[in-house]
């Protein structure tokens, strides 16, 4: 008798954002006349830099000659975009990062979930509160944790994230074996300042863990006292793994591409106490179980690390970082309580309601879509995301309908 994962009954019945994309789909069905304007995922809007598509056509040119055909890469990804990676967005930092240590893939989403595998059962393990919801489900599917009580999984380490502590987790009262951190943070927009993440990489070493440091939002940062990569405080390559992703970089989220830095000197522990390379597991693991990115993507993610290319990326960061001020203002100027929208391109904002009541009545009442913050933990209920992912002129009239319902009488929110 073929038998299943059990662990997988643990999860709620439904992946949030599939719950929202439900939820939009019955209004708009019910009113197809009125106009929808969706802050809610992240996904980019602007179209890929001109840079990217120029190297898209040459490379898929290239595809179709014999003689510059290419078939099966390198699992790891092509040497000229690892060496660009680690030339632009470390080396040239002061960060001591190889080439070699660094692994192109589809997504950081596939690799924070993927990267668990390597890591047994029977850790323990703490994740913010709010979160996004893959760093908790996938170790729920791996048997990490126990049931689902009360709104949270046994078992897990739970870091509130609250206005007190400036959304930032602090460290645990108990030794934790895995930790995951995400700065500019998703959902809250939250930064980290060089000092607390200091602490996090001092904790991880006295207690032999590891951090799993995502830092897909990096690009947006502009106060040049935030750190861009968890491998710009000492230690850090003793201790963390980080991901970083192409997608609200370039505008990658249809096009796929990402990577995952794991320093050699980057250490886990056998059931003996013995020192495991995580680089030579991870190399494994990628290798065995994933064919590599295509080489038209490769030359297209190669391309934003020219002049040009950063010029152009940068213009679209700005764009988004405009749209994310808008929404600020607006929420400010209402009396809302809000984080993130400068270093990053999600507003966390305090409805001191029910999100999914708030998430309902956004919806019916002015058209637009937000994320409801219960749907990242127990303490994001009471909170919304914004996404600055639109055009401006749509997140303008957002913010405009917005104003109009919360003010309305007769729609009162």
């Amino acid at each position: 008798m073929i038998t299943i994962n059990q662990h997988y009954l643990k999860l709620q019945t439904s992946y949030l954002f599939s719950t929202i994309a439900k939820r939009v789909n019955e209004y708009q069905i019910n009113n197809p006349e009125k106009e929808i304007i969706k802050l809610g995922i992240g996904d980019c809007t602007r179209a890929l830099p001109k840079v990217c598509i120029e190297a898209f056509h040459r490379a898929v040119d290239e595809m179709a000659d014999d003689a510059t055909f290419r078939g099966y890469g390198p699992e790891q990804g092509y040497p000229f975009l690892r060496e660009a990676i680690a030339e632009n967005d470390f080396n040239n930092r002061g960060v001591d990062i190889h080439a070699d240590e660094i692994f192109i893939s589809d997504g950081a989403k596939c690799d924070t979930g993927n990267f668990q595998e390597l890591l047994s059962s029977d850790i323990s393990l703490a994740i913010p509160d709010p979160v996004y919801p893959v760093y908790v489900d996938t170790n729920v599917m791996a048997g990490r944790t126990g049931e689902f009580k009360d709104g949270r999984y046994q078992k897990i380490v739970y870091l509130e994230c609250t206005k007190e502590n400036n959304f930032i987790p602090g460290i645990p009262a108990e030794p934790v074996d895995l930790i995951y951190l995400c700065f500019p943070n998703n959902p809250t927009g939250a930064i980290i300042t060089r000092d607390a993440l200091t602490q996090w990489v001092d904790y991880a070493r006295d207690n032999k863990a590891l951090i799993l440091f995502d830092a897909a939002y990096e690009a947006f940062i502009r106060d040049d006292a935030i750190p861009h990569s968890i491998y710009e405080i000492d230690g850090a390559r003793e201790v963390a793994v980080e991901f970083r992703s192409f997608s609200k970089t370039a505008g990658f989220t249809g096009t796929r591409c990402a990577f995952t830095v794991v320093p050699k000197a980057c250490k886990a522990y056998d059931e003996n106490g013995n020192a495991q390379s995580l680089h030579a597991l991870w190399n494994r693991r990628h290798t065995t179980k994933f064919n590599g990115v295509s080489y038209p993507v490769q030359r297209a993610a190669e391309a934003i690390y020219s002049d040009e290319g950063k010029v152009q990326v940068r213009e679209i960061i700005d764009y988004y970082l405009e749209n994310a001020a808008r929404v600020r203002q607006e929420m400010d100027a209402l009396g809302f309580s809000c984080v993130g929208g400068q270093n990053s391109p999600y507003i966390w904002i305090d409805t001191k309601e029910d999100s999914w009541n708030f998430f309902d009545r956004l919806l019916h009442n002015a058209g637009i879509v937000c994320t409801p913050g219960a749907g990242f933990g127990s303490c994001g209920n009471q909170h919304i995301r914004i996404s600055a992912f639109n055009s401006y002129d749509k997140v303008d009239l957002a913010m405009k309908k917005l104003s109009t319902a919360l003010k309305s009488k007769a729609n009162p929110m």
